[in-house]
């Protein structure tokens, strides 16, 4: 059977970047495999990517669409009679949409935004496909598994999360292909860290990283000591004046301390993480895809306020594997992190281990196999 050419595509994605970003990805790997491609981004009205996908370039179009909230109080009971009005109203806007553009396929990467595009469009007999970047499928994933004719998840582990395993092809996330542009020991050159010590790094979102950056505090501290690694800590625009004032109290004047970078953001990302010999951090999903793709040991505090608690069971599935250790953060501390820091940096053999665990799991070609994927599904 001959496979058709695609020539407008859907992405419907939101909420987080963790969804946004592999669709981009995506996208921009599809018009380099054919220009005239057309792409129309679907999101929600208050989401993240109503500025993230103009600001990549991408047309953009609004459902209403909204999460429910498990409490009686009575804003949040108001919050679910709107929720419950968008749901009514989103499939007719879902379905004006899809008869507009009319795409040769939707690509649904999570977000509450995905299900009525994505389930429209399958009713339409529009083919269909379904991202989830997380080990566990979310709400929307699960709602959306009758309808979608390719679920494309990260790991083989996954599968046996779904009722429709037939369904379930490992493709991985993508992960931006600058990661991968220099060797480990070039980008060890281009920081200027390659005089033989580990190089750690650290950074957290935005929920729960005040706490986190307090401890992260203490562990710089007590690296100023004898400053055995290189460590770039990413501190957030909030956590960079507060990370500095609780070192200020302890002592410790970071200027003296050249190994040791305080930054308000990392925006050369991809060079800090390929130099990484060991990434202190949270468990978003496009986070754990980078680690997997650049075989990088982790250790991992899963931020506790996430939604069905997602970030633990994508750290579980790390350290299950050997390429993680996780701390949760009630337990977790400055001191608690710096042993475990040590215990694996201090160990050729068992950091060597858990590069080789970690590497094991990733997939560096991702937007090509969700690519041929999406291909195949229009045959």
């Amino acid at each position: 059977m001959a496979i058709r050419k695609l020539r407008r595509v859907i992405f419907t994605c939101g909420g987080t970047a963790g969804h946004v970003n592999p669709a981009i990805a995506l996208a921009q790997l599809m018009h380099e495999k054919d220009p005239e491609t057309e792409f129309l981004f679907v999101g929600a009205e208050r989401g993240l990517e109503k500025d993230l996908i103009p600001k990549a370039g991408y047309a953009f179009r609004t459902v209403h669409i909204s999460s429910f909230h498990r409490s009686f109080r009575l804003r949040e009971i108001e919050h679910n009679l709107i929720s419950a009005g968008n749901l009514l109203r989103s499939p007719h806007e879902a379905r004006a949409i899809l008869r507009e553009f009319r795409p040769d396929a939707v690509v649904g990467t999570g977000g509450y935004a995905s299900y009525p595009i994505v389930k429209s469009a399958a009713k339409l007999k529009i083919p269909t496909a379904v991202h989830e970047s997380n080990m566990v499928p979310g709400l929307t994933t699960e709602m959306l598994e009758p309808y979608a004719d390719r679920i494309m998840v990260g790991f083989e582990s996954c599968r046996k999360h779904y009722r429709h395993p037939e369904k379930v092809i490992v493709t991985g996330t993508p992960v931006r292909g600058d990661f991968f542009s220099r060797s480990k020991a070039e980008a060890k050159r281009q920081l200027g860290v390659d005089d033989g010590r580990p190089l750690i790094v650290s950074f957290w979102g935005s929920l729960g990283a005040s706490g986190m950056n307090r401890q992260m505090a203490g562990f710089l501290a007590l690296e100023s000591a004898k400053e055995p690694f290189h460590h770039i800590h990413g501190a957030g625009k909030e956590g960079y004046a507060l990370v500095q004032s609780l070192l200020a109290e302890k002592g410790v004047r970071l200027e003296e301390h050249p190994a040791l970078q305080l930054r308000e953001y990392i925006y050369d990302m991809a060079p800090v993480m390929r130099a990484a010999d060991l990434v202190i951090c949270r468990a978003g999903a496009s986070t754990i895809s980078e680690l997997t793709a650049l075989g990088v040991p982790a250790l991992i505090v899963p931020s506790p306020y996430v939604t069905n608690n997602h970030q633990e069971k994508n750290a579980r599935a790390l350290e299950e594997s050997g390429g993680a250790v996780v701390l949760l953060e009630s337990v977790s501390s400055g001191a608690a992190l710096f042993q475990a820091a040590c215990g694996i940096l201090h160990s050729g053999e068992r950091r060597a281990g858990m590069e080789k665990s970690m590497a094991s799991l990733g997939v560096r070609d991702a937007s090509e196999r969700i690519y041929q994927t999406i291909l195949e599904i229009l045959g």
